[in-house]
């Protein structure tokens, strides 16, 4: 049974509330008094009962809110996280297309040259090296990853340490194999 009700402090918004349906002998059986039940109880009742419901709703809506909320900032996140992915992506492609007469080899540090033509190529001779005599304009240095990633100069602290960390994790997963969860105690002492 179902009653609209208009609450005392929001009279132009009505809640509906929905009371149990009423049967005076359920299975045959009385398990309450029907008086009590049956009787107009006070009306404050059903004003406290809607008042109840109201404020459910409310705090269901703003429960969803605070989970879209976070939903939203999730997915603000992983767009940026795509966005440097494909920053990085395309970074490594032109450098890995860029003009080099040397074999590159993963680990090593590469100079990245560019001649007053604009064309762009690698050298593993650094600024340093060349001194004052150094023929080009010098763009930046890179460490080529195993991966065949490049990691600038100015990001390699940052990645050495990421490493290190992936590292250790890896070294204590395989030393002790007979454990199904991952342990990640120690990683950020």
């Amino acid at each position: 049974m179902e009653r609209a009700v208009s609450l005392p402090n929001q009279p132009d918004r009505t809640t509906t509330v929905t009371l149990v349906e009423n049967s005076p002998n359920p299975s045959g059986l009385e398990l309450v008094s029907t008086y009590q039940t049956m009787r107009a109880g006070d009306p404050m009742d059903l004003v406290a009962l809607a008042s109840q419901v109201q404020k459910g709703d409310d705090f269901i809506k703003a429960n969803a809110c605070n989970k879209l909320t976070v939903i939203a900032d999730q997915i603000r996140y992983l767009q940026e996280q795509a966005r440097k992915a494909l920053e990085e992506a395309k970074r490594d492609a032109d450098l890995h297309h860029a003009a080099c007469n040397i074999v590159k080899k993963p680990g090593n540090m590469y100079y990245l040259y560019e001649r007053p033509s604009g064309q762009k190529y690698f050298s593993i001779i650094s600024p340093k090296e060349w001194g004052a005599s150094c023929p080009h304009t010098f763009i930046g240095a890179f460490k080529l990853q195993f991966d065949m990633s490049w990691t600038p100069v100015d990001d390699l602290e940052k990645k050495d340490a990421e490493m290190a960390i992936m590292d250790k994790l890896l070294s204590q997963q395989m030393a002790s194999p007979s454990s199904a969860a991952l342990n990640f105690k120690g990683l950020t002492e």
